[in-house]
């Protein structure tokens, strides 16, 4: 299994908050070193450590580990009409004719 992933969705939230590692390692009473290892994929936090960084970054654990669970495709569905969501109304019927034109190719 994958886990890059979880630390690449760590790192994306963080930087929607707008945190710097150095941020995100305060709010958590964890290392600098050690936040930059959980991004890159080369640490897998405890489930202690896991719920301090979701309380920091306050996003939920399905979010974060979207692409790793058997039912993530269900969660980015739903990232991805809160995205839609702030698009103008020609620009979100933009998106779906090229969501439709790629399932029409896919089969």
């Amino acid at each position: 299994m994958n886990f890059e992933s979880i630390g690449k969705n760590i790192r994306t939230y963080r930087i929607k908050k707008k945190l710097r590692q150095e941020d995100l390692a305060e709010l958590t009473e964890l290392s600098v070193t050690y936040i930059g290892m959980v991004e890159r994929g080369e640490k897998i936090p405890a489930l202690e450590t896991f719920i301090k960084i979701l309380n920091a970054l306050e996003v939920s654990a399905d979010v974060i580990l979207a692409d790793v669970l058997n039912k993530g495709y269900e969660i980015k569905g739903s990232l991805l009409t809160e995205q839609l969501s702030t698009l103008s109304q020609e620009d979100r019927e933009k998106v779906y004719d090229v969501i439709a034109t790629l399932v029409k190719h896919s089969k």
